[in-house]
């Protein structure tokens, strides 16, 4: 299982943090988390429920991620492990998380998967989406993964999609040309561009894409 503790920082305040691995007591917690970071109209069924959670501990404890700021918990983040296969990329976020109950997790698989990324309000600045990154890169390199993988959100393409293609778009996001707020952040965690999939999800703002980004585990040997 996972827990690290450390110190983040917000307006030069300085605060004690742990991330480790949610369990049941937490649910609560996290559905709370998950109405005040997407409030309506953001689909209430699209929210975490209590049988999503309860599998992603049944069959991925390791990649489910909460981190606390003095006992409170303020964000989550949840992978599951899948067989990708670069040569034939394109998915739905839908199909590759099973819609976020993970029954698709494959222990034999080569990548860890990005299902969720969530930070309460309340909590943003202490840059806590960066720390669980980073734990989830942790978790790639301890059990010698290929990768971590997942799906961003483009929000700022539909201002440029009659302009751009997606293409066009994105390199001028990794050009720093533009910038957008998920990939723009993606970025400085480290991840990159791997293939713009059409219909990764239902998002007009995204014109309904989504940018498969990636981190490759620096210690894999390519074969």
């Amino acid at each position: 299982m996972y827990r690290k503790e450390q110190y983040v920082f917000r307006k030069n305040q300085v605060y004690q943090a742990i991330i480790r691995n949610y369990t049941e007591a937490d649910f609560q917690g996290l559905i709370g988390i998950q109405k005040r970071a997407f409030p309506p109209p953001f689909p209430s069924e699209l929210w975490w429920n209590k049988d999503q959670l309860e599998n992603h501990i049944k069959h991925f404890p390791l990649g489910a991620l909460c981190v606390e700021i003095d006992g409170r918990i303020a964000g989550s983040m949840t992978g599951l492990i899948v067989d990708f296969d670069s040569s034939d990329p394109d998915h739905t976020w839908k199909e590759i998380t099973d819609g976020g109950y993970i029954r698709t997790h494959d222990e034999l698989g080569n990548t860890l998967y990005v299902v969720d990324l969530c930070i309460d309000p309340e909590f943003r600045g202490f840059k806590l989406g960066k720390e669980l990154m980073n734990a989830m890169y942790e978790i790639v390199v301890h059990l010698h993964l290929e990768r971590l993988l997942g799906g961003g959100r483009i929000p700022t393409y539909h201002k440029f999609s009659r302009t751009y293609s997606i293409e066009e778009y994105v390199h001028k996001l990794t050009a720093g040309q533009f910038k957008d707020p998920v990939i723009s952040f993606l970025l400085q965690c480290g991840r990159t561009p791997v293939k713009a999939v059409k219909g990764y999800l239902e998002d007009k703002e995204s014109s309904d894409y989504g940018l498969l980004m990636e981190w490759a585990n620096p210690f894999r040997q390519k074969t």
